[in-house]
């Protein structure tokens, strides 16, 4: 997915924000997505970068911010860390 968490520039996938996703009858995809901090400011940022990137793969894109269970540096998957590492942070 070329959805980037516009503040550390990994993809959302790897950071490990998709929670969930569910597709329906009517070609309509429900993501359940976290954000590293419910303040972030930038889910429209987010929004955008996805519907932009589902294109001609589904009729609509509805995202569903969960908060539970919390997001953590745990959910990150190891191309994530790596990534992450290349950016110098410590994971």
């Amino acid at each position: 997915m070329d959805v980037v968490d516009p503040e550390l520039g990994i993809d959302v996938v790897n950071l490990g924000l998709i929670y969930g996703i569910h597709i329906d009858e009517s070609d309509v995809a429900t993501i359940d997505m976290t954000l590293t901090s419910a303040a972030c400011p930038l889910t429209d940022v987010i929004e955008d970068q996805a519907k932009t990137a589902t294109e001609g793969l589904v009729q609509d894109l509805r995202i569903n911010w969960v908060w539970m269970p919390p997001w953590g540096p745990d959910k990150i998957t190891d191309d994530g860390r790596d990534q992450l590492r290349a950016l110098g942070f410590n994971v």
